[in-house]
């Protein structure tokens, strides 16, 4: 059976529109025939799997044949006084290669033996990589050292905020001296907090007029940010406005003429405030801190029209924050052209998990992934799981899952660009309070949302960047706890993985299940794809998903013409 590489498309705000897969996407005929053979189709996983390993590790073997033979007439060419400082470096080589070999030549054997009993035998291995070492989150330094006033002293202990974690204790004095700032640092480090603690106190001294503006790539997460700047100015009476797309203009209009102390915001509704209002932009005259949140994702291209508009809006002499658990080559430009002015901080050198947190995977055909993915579902108290995570590829996907579980009885709420904000918002509330203890979404959940009880996040479909797979599983094991991350891995996936675990600098490990005891209900999952496939169809959600394809391209047109003319 050739495995082909199928690639996934993401649309919309981190993940929305029409499934990208080509292939393996369900109809509803597909379905009717693979549901006529689902008992042949459980008793071939096994055979599949093996299948699909051997011509993985022939692949493999093939490529490191050629790699060595490459490697052995790049050698021919070295002379002997590069060979001696090779051999004082590494020892004799000789007796090293055959090491390696030999070790290669047992873990081939011990995956083509394995006899399949559980799930298949782990992805071929990639060459170990040096874990950076991490340094503790907490510092030594007290908050009152940082320059904090009292008030704000006392919100951090109501909060249960006792020492700075390292962000905050670099970032929060260079701030309130006035200076530019650029902070990288790993998800969960207190990010938020760095900037917000700094902007609260200047807010103190001078409380007219806008103070702040915090830009974020998504809905969700102004939200949050909106929710933690409310929680540490409790004290100050603050006023927030958090102007988002998918709620009514007139609205935040109305909010944004009061003036609040903070406004937080996604770029391209701002933009149309600004644009379409022309008394929107003087609001803007005394604003003092511009914060860029996530601002990987923010200078990303897909967002440099909106950029450029609000800029052209904001007074030259104020301070700007960058923050970002993602250090990209723009970062990395804009550092360097303002290292001159602006305080850069980043907590460690690359782009890492953390170490509390347990990353696994488990190796199946493609079309028994939801059978896998509701097993899980109904485990969660034998894992100690108090709410979880399923991140799929697109909107299509998670809406069909949360019919797949609601027919299952198993109780979830599912989040993506597809659903109206009032929806978008029950859906968030509805996790967070723990009414329901499985959320679904697409990557708009995957930058900065902070919920304590995630124990678990189950990667449905992986990520078609690696940078990604780490912000989704940052979404666990935060602020020092702990957590586990499983991603379902299939055939289509395994370069990516490769790639994957070479970005975090570590192996993913097998978790062990019983095939036989997994697959018993693979009659109901299938029966409730089907209706779950049945009621999409019928809900017109494919019109809605090609409707907002048709929109975005014609916007797309629309500003590289305007780019064009200017």
């Amino acid at each position: 059976m050739a495995a082909k590489e199928v690639g996934r498309n993401h649309v919309g705000d981190g993940g929305g529109g029409a499934d990208g897969r080509t292939k393996n996407t369900f109809g509803v005929e597909d379905l009717n025939e693979v549901f006529e053979n689902v008992e042949e189709l459980g008793a071939g996983v096994k055979l599949f799997s093996r299948c699909v390993l051997k011509k993985t590790m022939r692949n493999k073997k093939k490529k490191e044949q050629q790699q060595q033979q490459q490697l052995n007439d790049d050698q021919t060419l070295i002379g002997d006084g590069e060979r001696e400082s090779g051999d004082r470096r590494c020892g004799n080589p000789a007796p090293c290669e055959q090491k390696t070999k030999k070790k290669k030549k047992r873990e081939e054997d011990d995956i083509l033996d394995n006899d399949v009993t559980g799930s298949p035998s782990p992805s071929p291995s990639l060459r170990s990589k040096k874990v950076a070492e991490e340094d503790s989150t907490r510092s030594k330094v007290s908050f009152e050292q940082l320059g904090l006033s009292e008030w704000l002293l006392s919100s951090c202990r109501e909060m249960g905020i006792i020492r700075p974690t390292q962000v905050q204790e670099a970032c929060i004095p260079h701030i309130l001296k006035g200076e530019d700032v650029i902070g990288n640092a790993e998800t969960g480090s207190g990010k938020t907090a760095a900037f917000a603690l700094p902007i609260l106190q200047r807010l103190a001294e001078d409380p007219y007029g806008i103070c702040a503006l915090v830009l974020t790539p998504t809905r969700e997460l102004a939200f949050q940010i909106a929710d933690q700047f409310r929680v540490l100015g409790a004290g100050q009476h603050l006023r927030d406005a958090v102007v988002v797309g998918g709620v009514d203009l007139i609205n935040q209009a109305l909010l944004l003429a009061r003036r609040p102390h903070v406004v937080i915001a996604t770029p391209g509704r701002l933009k149309d405030h600004l644009e379409n209002d022309p008394s929107v932009p003087g609001l803007f005259n005394r604003l003092k801190f511009l914060v860029l949140d996530e601002a990987d994702q923010l200078l990303d291209a897909g967002f440099e029209v909106e950029l450029r508009a609000i800029l052209q809006c904001l007074p030259p002499k104020r301070q700007t924050l960058l923050f970002s658990a993602t250090m990209t080559g723009t970062l990395k430009k804009l550092r360097e052209m303002s290292m001159h002015k602006a305080f850069y901080f980043e907590v460690y050198k690359g782009l890492q998990t953390v170490g509390s947190l347990k990353q696994q995977y488990i190796f199946i055909p493609d079309k028994v992934k939801e059978v896998y993915l509701c097993y899980l579902m109904e485990t969660l108290e034998e894992m100690n799981v108090r709410s979880l995570i399923v991140f799929a590829s697109s909107c299509r996907t998670c809406q069909t899952l949360q019919h797949l579980l609601q027919e299952l009885d198993i109780p979830s709420t599912c989040l993506h660009s597809m659903k109206p904000q009032p929806q978008r918002l029950a859906a968030l509330n509805k996790f967070k309070s723990g009414v329901v203890p499985i959320l679904i979404a697409t990557d708009v959940a995957s930058r900065g949302l902070d919920i304590p009880t995630v124990d678990l996040v189950v990667n449905f479909d992986m990520p078609q960047l690696p940078r990604n797979y780490v912000h989704r599983v940052g979404r666990t094991a935060r602020a020092g706890r702990a957590g586990r991350a499983v991603s379902l891995i299939t055939q289509y996936d395994v370069e990516l993985v490769h790639k994957i675990e070479e970005l975090i600098g570590q192996q993913l490990e097998e978790l062990p299940l019983e095939e036989d005891v997994v697959l018993k209900r693979i009659t109901d999952v299938y029966n409730a794809k089907r209706v779950a496939t049945l009621k999409i169809a019928e809900s017109g959600f494919e019109e809605q998903v090609e409707a907002r394809l048709k929109t975005k391209r014609k916007r797309k047109r629309e500003q590289a013409q305007d780019g064009g003319g200017g």
